[in-house]
């Protein structure tokens, strides 16, 4: 009887084993439902960057710039005037044709104000170098939100992983509850034993339903930087929990991000548009003409006068803007320094994160994560054939349980430091 009640128990556990074993996997896709929309890593950041609508803003300021340097190339518009004097008005009776003619006084005048010292083009320019200025912080802000993207889209596959593997658990440990109970049925396991396994259940069900949760917030956290219209409100995300190794140099990379980083590339080039504007001021302290020719009309006679007139440049020769504008050069010069020193702290801090992160992949694949598995499956052996106690196989299960919510926790956490590196050089393309 007591070789039946084993042989019993034993082709009951199968499945649950069969299935302990298939969760070791922590890249597994979680099952979505039939045709429903999966977004891949490389899909999400295309779809963030034609419609997050922050970023669309934000882009409009390189239109606002362009049209600004439309304003600083025009010139100035003429000046028309024209007069009438000596009209009858309180003797409406005198006028006609000879008085208009004869007594009557008509002017009419053009005037043009000449810019001096290249004003225009020393304005375009400055407009110019500011639009790059403009382009180069949004293309900083494309870096940033494309870093969001991938750090955001790392959380839901680990969501995803750790929802699968305790779903798993949770139906491999639901069998050992089944087998727990029927062995109780028969005696063979007693009532407090049997409690203990029902309630290492909640636990199990517990983590299932905090997985379901952090896999529905990440989600709708990923779907707002993408844009809510871009995605159905079934969508899943793409991609596995992997670990890629990366060897690259840091002097290399130091090396990438000075080329690559559009914000370091706004700063150097915000000192050129400072030295344009100081060029500008310059140009402004000189005195502009204003030529006007007038016709007149008086008593039969026409008659033209050219008139010439300029500020003279005693007192004020736009003294305060230029010198203002020569330490806006000194600031930004700094300015420039500053951020070339925080790309390379950037790039040693990433560098660092990667290779920590990268040395705790290495001891989880280096015998941990099978050592886990070992453990808890010789426990369990050793549970089915009473060579262990009840309470021996829980803190294994527990173990391994805590083992593998690490290890997929470290997947993620290389993975996030890997796109830390991408953001901190400035490109997906690492050397």
């Amino acid at each position: 009887m007591r070789q039946v009640k084993l042989l019993v128990f034993a082709l009951l556990f199968l499945p649950a084993f069969t299935a302990a074993q298939q969760s070791l996997a922590p890249a597994a896709q979680t099952r979505t439902p039939s045709g429903a929309a999966r977004v891949s890593l490389d899909d999400a950041i295309r779809l963030a960057l034609q419609h997050n609508h922050a970023l669309q803003a934000l882009r409009t300021t390189v239109q606002q710039s362009l049209a600004e340097e439309i304003t600083a190339n025009l010139r100035p518009n003429p000046t028309l005037g024209l007069d009438a004097q000596f009209l009858p008005i309180f003797q409406p009776n005198k006028l006609d044709a000879d008085y208009l003619d004869q007594s009557a006084q008509f002017d009419a005048g053009i005037g043009y104000l000449f810019e001096r010292g290249k004003k225009r083009q020393h304005r375009l320019q400055a407009a110019k170098d500011q639009t790059s200025v403009v382009r180069s912080l949004v293309s900083d802000n494309e870096r940033q939100l494309v870093f969001n993207v991938s750090q955001q889209f790392v959380d839901a596959l680990l969501a995803e992983s750790t929802l699968e593997f305790t779903q798993q658990d949770l139906d491999s440990f639901q069998k050992t509850v089944d087998i727990s109970k029927e062995r109780f049925r028969v005696g063979d396991m007693s009532e407090g034993d049997f409690l203990k396994i029902k309630l290492q259940l909640l636990q199990f069900q517990s983590d299932v339903s905090a997985a379901k949760l952090a896999k529905l917030q990440n989600l709708a956290a990923l779907r707002q930087l993408l844009g809510f219209e871009t995605v159905p409100d079934d969508y899943d995300v793409q991609g596995t929990l992997d670990y890629h190794p990366v060897h690259a140099d840091l002097k290399d990379l130091k090396n990438v991000a000075a080329m690559n980083r559009p914000d370091l590339r706004a700063a150097q080039q915000a000192v050129t548009a400072a030295e344009s504007q100081l060029s500008l001021q310059k140009a402004n302290g000189k005195m502009d003409i204003t030529g006007t020719f007038n016709y007149s009309h008086t008593a039969g006679a026409s008659s033209g006068s050219f008139f010439y007139s300029m500020p003279l440049p005693i007192f004020n020769r736009n003294q305060g803007e230029i010198a203002r504008a020569q330490y806006a050069i000194t600031q930004a010069q700094q300015q420039a320094s500053e951020t070339t020193q925080q790309v390379s702290t950037d790039v040693v801090t990433a560098f660092a994160n990667l290779q920590t992160n990268d040395q705790i992949i290495q001891l989880y694949q280096g015998g941990y994560v099978d050592q886990a598995k070992q453990s808890r499956d010789i426990s369990e052996y050793a549970y089915r054939k009473g060579a262990a106690s009840l309470l021996d196989y829980l803190d294994s299960e527990r173990t391994y349980r805590a083992n593998q919510l690490a290890y997929r926790q470290a997947l993620a956490s290389y993975m996030l430091a890997l796109e830390q590196m991408r953001q901190a050089v400035g490109t997906r393309n690492l050397p």
